[in-house]
């Protein structure tokens, strides 16, 4: 992998920005990709303090035209895209009856629409050249239901399935395509829905009144835990492995 190009979203914080430095470690440079321009810079200044090559590419992956911008900035700057992480993502949360068209719109135009647009703009260029491995960062909530978390589930069930289609059609170029579906990671993200210092050891233990059954290794993952993970399926270790969702979550869902 090293000195090849890597375009990851979401790389201002969280698992993105576990995903770059992972990949920063192993030679690869990359373009980190994310809207909040301001807290992307400071996670690019951190990385190249550190002595990984990486470059702010600030971007609203919703957005058609600046997507195919963004490609197009990064492969004349950088290179060849050899790997893709779609890993921005967006959670709101709320039962289905009480739950807006804006934050429904609003999760599935980052989680989904973001994921498309990336991936196909990408993509092109991968087919192209006959090589290339993309993963998505879904959510093991795409296929265990999850109370107060309906459009958000859903949106990682569609990003899931979009991204093995696609490996599908991409196949015959060389191309892999597969999922990482992460359970509850130590992230702005799962902090943002702990309302109190029990947050965590409810986490672990479950919610029975939620239909949660808790953590059975007894902790919650690390951004670093799922950044391996995408390692990984970028890898040539993964050579001969496409189309492929690998749940990483401490058992949380059981292996269903």
């Amino acid at each position: 992998m090293e000195h090849t190009i890597a375009l990851v979203t979401g790389a201002a914080g969280g698992i993105g920005a576990a995903v770059a430095r992972a990949l920063g470690e192993r030679g690869v440079i990359v373009a980190a990709v994310d809207k909040d321009a301001g807290r992307l810079d400071e996670t690019v200044q951190k990385l190249t303090a550190d002595g990984l090559a990486a470059e702010a590419f600030p971007a609203d992956v919703t957005d058609r035209a600046a997507v195919r911008a963004l490609v197009d900035e990064v492969e004349r700057r950088l290179g060849p895209v050899e790997h893709l992480v779609n890993a921005a993502g967006v959670l709101r949360q709320g039962p289905v009856a009480d739950f807006t068209d804006e934050d429904w719109h609003a999760t599935f135009a980052v989680n989904v629409t973001g994921v498309f647009q990336v991936s196909r703009a990408v993509a092109a260029r991968m087919a192209s050249r006959g090589r290339g491995a993309m993963v998505t960062v879904a959510s093991n909530a795409a296929s265990t239901p999850r109370a107060d978390m309906a459009a958000y589930a859903a949106s990682k069930a569609a990003a899931a399935m979009f991204t093995k289609s696609l490996g599908l059609e991409v196949s015959a170029h060389g191309i892999r395509s597969n999922v990482v579906a992460p359970g509850s990671t130590d992230t702005p993200m799962l902090r943002s829905m702990w309302h109190d210092d029990t947050g965590p050891r409810a986490t672990i233990e479950g919610r029975p009144e939620a239909f949660r059954v808790g953590i059975p290794l007894g902790r919650i993952a690390e951004p670093r835990d799922i950044a391996d993970a995408v390692v990984f399926l970028l890898s040539d270790r993964a050579a001969h492995i496409t189309l492929h969702e690998l749940t990483v979550d401490g058992g949380a869902t059981l292996g269903v």
